[in-house]
C-alpha cells in the first residue's frame, strides 16, 4: 500500500500546520513513535514541534487533518505487515547527496520518535533489535563522499532504504506485537 502523502505534500502540510520539521525527519519520528505507542496516543502536531509557528488560516485545518490521516496510514502499514513506505525525496530531480541527507534526517527522526516515550529499554530487546537501532543511529551520519562511484552509491542508498523498511517492521513487531498479540516487554 502506498501512502497518499508524498514528500512534497508532507512538506506543504507541515508548513501550513505551522511546523518547521523536515518531512523525512517528521516521518521517521512518526514511525519511531508508532513502534512504541498506539496511533491514538500520538499527536502529530506535537511530535517534533518544539515551537509551533503560525498556522495558515486557509490551509491549516486541512494540513492538520492530513497529518492525522498520515499517522493512521503509517500505523496501518506497520501493523499490517504490508511493507513500510519511507517518505523521502523522489529519486528524480533530487541529487543523491540531498536524498542521503534526507535519509539521515529520517533516521534521526526515527531514533527521536523511538525514544520519545522514555520507555525504550534496549537491554530487554532482542539482539536483532539492538543491532537495528545501532545501525539506524549510525545512519544518522550518512553522507556521500566526493569521488565515489555514483552507480555504487545509488545501489547502496537503495539497499539502506530497503534495510530500514525491514528493520522498522521488526522493531515494531517486537515493541508492539503482531495484530491481536501483546508486544514483547521492550518498554
Amino acid at each position: 500500500m502506498a501512502l497518499k502523502v508524498g514528500y512534497d505534500n508532507l512538506s506543504a502540510a507541515l508548513k501550513s500546520a505551522g511546523l518547521t520539521a523536515d518531512p523525512a525527519q517528521f516521518h521517521g519520528a512518526l514511525c519511531g513513535a508508532l513502534c512504541m505507542r498506539g496511533a491514538d496516543d500520538i499527536d502529530p502536531l506535537a511530535l517534533l514541534a518544539e515551537e509551533r509557528g503560525p498556522v495558515d488560516a486557509d490551509s491549516g485545518p486541512a494540513a492538520e487533518a492530513t497529518l492525522r490521516s498520515l499517522r493512521g496510514e503509517v500505523a496501518d502499514e506497520l501493523s499490517g505487515g504490508s511493507g513500510l513506505t519511507l517518505i523521502l525525496p523522489p529519486d528524480e530531480g533530487v541529487t543523491l547527496e540531498q536524498r542521503t541527507r534526507a535519509l539521515a534526517a529520517w533516521c534521526d527522526g526515527f531514533i527521536y520518535g523511538l525514544a520519545s516515550t522514555g520507555k525504550l529499554d534496549l537491554d530487554g530487546a532482542s539482539e536483532e533489535v539492538r543491532e537495528a537501532v545501532s545501525d539506524i543511529t549510525q545512519f544518522t551520519r550518512a553522507t556521500i563522499e566526493g569521488g565515489d562511484d555514483i552507480e555504487t552509491e545509488e545501489g547502496a542508498y537503495a539497499e539502506l532504504v530497503e534495510y530500514l523498511r525491514v528493520v522498522v517492521q521488526l522493531i515494531h513487531l517486537e515493541c508492539r506485537g503482531a495484530p491481536g498479540e501483546p508486544g514483547a516487554p521492550m518498554h
